[in-house]
């Protein structure tokens, strides 16, 4: 059990510093701050708005003037197939979208993580390690297009060479740094799969679920500081692993209207105990699923005793699946969270 509770971490860590991008924002910043700045409900409506624009303006151009020919997340030329019949998702958050789509029975292999809606998905279905996949099978499946993701790259090596080489569009989708992002991930699967409507009806849906938030959380006056815990610390890891500014995870917590108390530090961050301790959060929250009871972990930990959080009886943990993959699924996290932290604005 312990093994694999320290394998569950490792692979852990491995995503999320993949999923918020390089590991310089990791460690203690010297010169930091523990006070972010705080942007108020309209700026961030505001922004939203400008960037919303924008993307949607990139996007029409990239469809009006390239047709088939394409850009994909990251930036690649790609081509996408004019009929795209056999899909290859290598991101659990990309395979719960095209369910979302209805294109389940258009999958015909997944990641190892993607298992989870297994039962979604039709029993043909063949899964692969996504770092590390075996191009030969993947090849042998004839898909017209592969959705990876920055995992895909954590080596710095692009993994799916062989199967780019053998004429299939192999689309990368790098991990969301925003909401924006992923409403912009979205869009292009929805383009990628030509499924543009029914991928436009669930994006209005997700916006309309994103306004409710913005709009609510301009009537919060008290703005709680969160601590995110992605990871527990232990013997082993003594480090809490967190996020700050420039992740989607940030921009959930600033939307319902609260504070992230690592706000003032960039993209992935490692804290010590102690800096936690001293940061003294009002509210601690966790997505932790690798070990039994990861709240009760937290309020019992030693030397937490006098921290606000603890004392105030305010730990509490969210959906792992719902806050770790970046789709329209977020807001399902961003509810739960938003109910616990003000549950007396949001019912």
């Amino acid at each position: 059990m312990e093994g694999n509770m320290k394998k569950k971490l490792l692979i852990l860590v491995a995503c999320t510093a993949m999923a918020f991008g390089s590991l310089s924002g990791c460690g203690k910043q010297e010169d930091a701050t523990t006070t972010a700045t705080v942007e108020t409900s309209d700026d961030l409506t505001n922004e939203r708005s400008e960037e919303t624009n924008a993307n949607t303006e990139a996007t029409t151009q990239s469809v009006d003037a390239a047709g088939i020919a394409a850009k994909d997340r990251a930036g690649n030329d790609i081509i996408i197939p004019d009929k795209v019949e056999r899909i290859v998702s290598m991101a659990p958050s990309t395979t719960r979208f095209l369910i979302d789509l209805g294109l389940a029975d258009k999958i015909i292999a997944v990641d190892t993580n993607s298992s989870i809606y297994a039962a979604s998905l039709t029993d043909a279905v063949q899964q692969f390690d996504m770092m590390a996949p075996d191009n030969e099978a993947l090849v042998a499946l004839e898909p017209d297009i592969i959705f990876t993701s920055g995992m895909s790259n954590i080596g710095g090596e692009d993994v799916y060479k062989p199967a780019r080489d053998a004429g299939i569009c192999v689309a990368d989708i790098p991990s969301s740094n925003s909401i924006i992002d992923i409403t912009s991930d979205l869009e292009f699967i929805g383009y990628a799969v030509d499924e543009q409507d029914k991928a436009k009806e669930l994006i209005d849906e997700f916006n309309k679920n994103i306004d409710y938030f913005l709009n609510t959380s301009k009537n919060i006056t008290e703005k709680k500081k969160i601590l995110f815990e992605i990871s527990l610390p232990s013997s082993d890891y003594p480090s809490i692993y967190t996020f700050g500014k420039g992740t989607y995870l940030d921009d959930m917590i600033n939307y319902i209207g609260a504070e992230n108390i690592t706000g003032d530090q960039e993209g992935w961050v490692s804290i010590s105990e102690e800096e936690a301790i001293a940061m003294n959060p009002d509210v601690i929250v966790t997505n932790v699923n690798y070990v039994d009871d990861a709240v009760n972990a937290i309020k019992t930990a030693q030397g937490w005793e006098n921290v606000t959080a603890i004392q105030n009886n305010e730990v509490y943990y969210i959906d792992a699946d719902a806050s770790n993959q970046p789709n329209n699924h977020i807001v399902d996290a961003m509810l739960e969270m938003a109910k616990q932290v003000y549950p007396e604005y949001y019912k």
